[in-house]
């Protein structure tokens, strides 16, 4: 008999986590503390956690995710206690590979869009685990290289969904043998929880700097005791960064009132060498976003691992690396410090952009095409991808816009080129990020905000440049010289007529270059998508060769954009 009815009970939860909406809730606000104990590797949290029914029907039963190695305590409704059930969800958003997942049963339904508040508690230990990798063929030292997060006496470093689910989440199952699935779920995730906010008690017995990817709402105490380490920390920035949080008793290195490194014992030139370089990298910001940028700098001692930002912080091992590339990751780091976007393709891209303009700068316009042609195939094929998709539901084609999609390919090097392609059409005097200065998250609320916030400052329409690149996926376009006829003027010389023929669906704004013995002359043609246009030149001599597109704007086929003019 009690075979039976402990069978009835996992029936039960299996019923209900096969019909589970794991989308309906969003959780728009936690209020959390977290008690850490490096010793022992623990993890316990306590808190409250606001959820607003999204879905277009009543919901009586919710999911509430945590790593697999944390285990729910107590989870409470208008404080008292709720039916829940637990079990093992398998899901790589966690670098176990599972979630414990909570299926909770409220004592009354949720109608659409009422907000409901849980006390919730869970605990457990957070250790070095790779298994999602290493279960797909990474060797074990590989996959630590990359899921490197844990909680331990000599290095504590842990983020959010996407690596370890330190605070409850909500998604379907993600698995990286499928393709992108881990990067789609977690960026829906994302974009769903882009107005949500977090605030976080840290606490520990341990005598360490605390350090997470947000704003310091109380600076670090001790208790009179000295028993009892507190930080409390804020966070809205859910649609770009994840919450990540940093242990620490590294040697602290002040770079100025905004920046600061903690590095590992033996790194200090290395720290002061990076010092100087952000101090220097400040004066190339500031002019573009009014101000420093500040940063807090934690020094990753696998050597191996890549650098993570996220709001402020910046997780990087401190090690001789070429100078460009530093510069660049800490560009990235300062820029996503001062940003703060509603959507993803503005955070990201223009992070990236500015990494490009300073190239330009730096080095010249070639180095920064350089630069954005190094990201050329990885977009050209993703955009392949996503025409075939578009081509197989055309229902879903605008999910894989700028503005609705979850792809990092599309945030980084899509976006990238966009913002590099208004810079190019609004001139190379225009300040793009100083158009953005009146930017305001609050009123971000219209798929056109920033399209108008932009035309309101340089008088220029471009609503059909942000239709086919932004509100909507039109894939790349594909230019091609059609013809060119040159014509002998009366007065001496030639006028050039040159007819260039877009066979993609996206149009764009192209350099067009006609290339003579005394130099090459360049101007800019509008060719809209599946269309023609045609541009004039002046010049001494009938042309060697005329080219289109100098590689600043993406194309689907670069092959076609040089015509030889017969002599």
């Amino acid at each position: 008999m009690k075979f039976l009815c402990v069978l009835c009970v996992l029936c039960g939860v299996f019923s209900h986590a096969a019909a589970l909406d794991r989308n309906a809730f969003t959780i728009t606000k936690y209020h959390l503390t977290a008690t850490v104990d490096p010793e022992q590797q623990r993890l316990g949290v306590r808190g409250v956690i606001t959820l607003r029914n999204d879905s277009s029907s009543p919901q009586k039963n919710l999911s509430l995710q945590i790593s697999s190695t944390l285990d729910w305590k107590s989870i409470q409704f208008e404080k008292q206690p709720v039916q829940f059930l637990t079990h093992g969800y398998t899901s790589d958003i966690d670098h176990t590979g599972e979630l414990s997942e909570a299926i909770v049963t409220l004592p009354r339904e949720i109608k659409p869009q009422e907000i409901i508040e849980l006390w919730i508690g869970y605990e457990g230990t957070i250790a070095l685990n790779a298994t999602r990798l290493t279960r797909i063929g990474v060797s074990e030292a590989e996959a630590r290289h990359t899921d490197w997060d844990q909680v331990s006496s000599t290095f504590t470093a842990v983020r959010g969904i996407g690596y370890v689910v330190w605070y409850p989440v909500s998604t379907e199952a993600a698995s990286l043998s499928e393709g992108n699935s881990v990067e789609e779920t977690v960026g829906r995730w994302k974009q769903r929880h882009a107005g949500s906010e977090m605030d976080v008690l840290f606490e520990s017995n341990v005598n360490k700097a605390i350090l997470f990817s947000g704003n310091t709402n109380l600076a670090e105490v001790n208790t009179p005791a000295d028993i009892v380490k507190i930080a409390d920390f804020g966070m809205s920035r859910f649609g770009t960064d994840v919450p990540t949080f940093v242990m620490t008793d590294h040697p602290k290195l002040v770079v100025d009132a905004n920046a600061s490194i903690y590095y590992s014992p033996g790194h200090e030139e290395i720290a002061k060498s990076l010092s100087k370089q952000i101090g220097d990298l400040n004066n190339f910001i500031s002019p573009y976003f009014r101000g420093a940028a500040g940063i807090e700098v934690f020094d990753n001692p696998d050597t191996a691992a890549g650098s993570f930002s996220s709001a402020q912080l910046l997780i990087v091992p401190l090690k001789v690396a070429p100078e460009q590339e530093t510069k660049l990751t800490l560009i990235y780091a300062l820029i996503h410090s001062k940003l703060y976007c509603r959507h993803a393709w503005m955070q990201e891209g223009l992070v990236h952009y500015t990494q490009v303009e300073y190239l330009e700068q730096q080095s010249g316009r070639q180095a920064a095409l350089d630069y954005l042609s190094a990201h050329q195939q990885e977009l050209a094929d993703a955009e392949k991808q996503n025409t075939q998709s578009a081509h197989e539901k055309p229902q879903d084609a605008d999910d894989q816009s700028l503005l609705n999609g979850i792809d990092d390919i599309q945030f980084q090097a899509k976006a990238m080129r966009v913002w590099w392609m208004l810079h190019d059409m609004l001139g190379t005097n225009v300040n793009i990020p100083l158009l953005l200065y009146d930017y305001k998250f609050s009123d971000d609320q219209s798929a056109d905000y920033i399209q108008k916030l932009i035309q309101g400052k340089t008088h220029r329409d471009l609503q059909w440049f942000f239709d086919d690149w932004v509100y909507h996926d039109r894939g790349l376009p594909d230019f091609r010289i059609a013809s060119v006829y040159p014509s002998r003027l009366p007065t001496g010389g030639y006028l050039i007529t040159v007819t260039v023929e877009n066979l993609g669906a996206a149009g764009a704004e192209v350099p067009v270059t006609v290339k003579i013995p005394t130099g090459d002359v360049t101007q800019r043609l509008q060719v809209l998508g599946k269309s023609k246009n045609s541009i004039r030149f002046e010049v001494p001599t009938v042309p060697q060769q005329v080219t289109v597109n100098d590689g600043s704007v993406p194309e689907s086929d670069m092959s076609n954009n040089t015509f030889i003019v017969k002599q």
